[in-house]
């Protein structure tokens, strides 16, 4: 019996850790479409300045992206 609940409780923390991560992935996702979808129409509007643009949003979208780095990594030291 001992066996069995530490069994379903290693099991529940396996499924917290997968649910923990979905949604740590939801925001920099969200984010990333956001500085995409606003850099393109800040393109469209200034073709002129699409180089200094697309390098501001490369950099946005490495900070963001690290953010789902980081609840990645959280998700394993929990």
């Amino acid at each position: 019996m001992e066996g069995s609940i530490v069994e379903a409780l290693a099991g529940l923390s396996s499924i917290g850790k997968g649910l923990a991560y979905g949604l740590a992935a939801i925001g920099p996702g969200i984010g990333i479409g956001i500085v995409g979808g606003k850099a393109l129409e800040a393109m469209a509007r200034q073709p002129e300045m699409a180089g200094q643009i697309q390098t501001t949003m490369f950099i946005a979208i490495a900070f963001t992206e690290a953010l789902a780095l980081l609840g990645f990594v959280l998700t394993f030291l929990i």
